[in-house]
C-alpha cells in the first residue's frame, strides 16, 4: 500500500470521527440548554423572591438577604419550616419567621435545659446561636386549628407569636396567610445557596421540616450549563490536537 493510499485513508478518517464528535457536540449542547433553561424554568413556577426585613431570623437569614419561597398549600406547612407570611394583626409588610406549632400543638418555654417543647418533646434548635435560651420569658400555649405558632431564630429580638400571646389569635397566625416556605437564598453570593432542613422536630409526633424542589434546579441549571460548555469546547479543542498531529 502506497503512502498516498494511506495518507488518504487518515484523512477519510479523521473526517468521519470529525463529523462524529461534532455530531455528539451538538446533541451534548442540545441536551445542556434543556437542563438549564428547563431548571431556569421550573425555578421561575415555583419561587417568588422576597427580602428579609429585620435580623429577627439571625443567623439562618440576615436583615436585606434576597430568599426564595416556594409557593405551599396550607396544608403543607410543617414545624421547622421558615415561611414567608403576611398578617393583618404582624402589618403591613410580610414577614419571614420559623414554625414551631402547628394547629393543635401545645408549645412550651421552658425547661431545665432552657429548649421548647412541643406536646411534651423537647426541641433541640440546632439553628439558634450556640447556648441561645428558647425564649426569654417563659410561656405555654396551644396553636389553634388551622394555625401557626411562628418564631423568630434571634430570640433575643424577634417580634413574634410570644409577644402576641393576648391578642385575638393568642400569637398564631392562620396557616393561610403563608405565601411561601423559604428554601434558599440567591442573594448576597456570600451566603447564596438551600436553606439546611432542620431535624429538630422529626421527634414531635407528626414529623418536621418539609424540603421543596430547590436542590434539584440548582442541579439541573449546574449539570445544563457543564453540557454546554463542554458541548462548546469540542470544536475548538479538536481543532487544536488536529494541529499538533500534522
Amino acid at each position: 500500500m502506497s503512502s498516498s493510499t494511506t495518507r488518504r485513508g487518515a484523512i477519510a478518517n479523521a473526517k468521519g470521527g470529525g463529523r462524529l464528535g461534532r455530531t455528539v457536540s451538538g446533541v451534548v449542547i442540545a441536551l445542556g440548554c434543556v437542563l438549564f433553561l428547563g431548571g431556569f424554568a421550573w425555578g421561575a413556577v415555583e419561587y417568588r423572591p422576597y427580602t428579609v426585613p429585620t435580623n429577627s431570623m439571625q443567623p439562618t437569614v440576615h436583615p436585606g438577604d434576597r430568599v426564595l419561597a416556594q409557593k405551599i398549600a396550607a396544608s403543607d406547612v410543617r414545624r421547622g419550616d421558615v415561611v414567608v407570611f403576611q398578617d393583618k394583626l404582624w402589618g403591613d409588610l410580610p414577614e419571614v419567621k420559623r414554625v414551631v406549632g402547628v394547629g393543635g400543638d401545645v408549645v412550651k418555654c421552658c425547661d431545665k435545659q432552657g429548649r421548647l417543647t412541643v406536646n411534651g418533646k423537647a426541641v433541640d434548635e440546632g439553628y439558634l446561636d450556640a447556648g441561645t435560651r428558647a425564649s426569654m420569658n417563659d410561656f405555654s400555649t396551644t396553636v389553634p386549628r388551622g394555625s401557626l405558632f411562628l418564631l423568630g431564630d434571634n430570640r433575643a429580638v424577634s417580634q413574634d407569636s410570644r409577644i402576641r400571646l393576648t391578642d385575638a389569635e393568642h400569637g398564631a397566625v392562620p396557616a393561610s396567610d403563608v405565601k411561601g416556605r423559604v428554601d434558599g437564598t440567591a442573594w448576597p453570593l456570600g451566603r447564596m445557596g438551600a436553606l439546611s432542613a432542620t431535624s429538630a422536630f422529626d421527634a414531635v409526633p407528626g414529623g418536621g421540616a418539609s424540603e421543596g424542589p430547590l436542590r434539584w434546579i440548582v442541579i439541573m441549571v449546574v449539570a445544563g450549563a457543564v453540557l454546554i460548555l463542554g458541548g462548546a469546547a469540542y470544536t475548538p479543542v479538536a481543532a487544536l490536537l488536529r494541529k499538533r498531529r500534522a
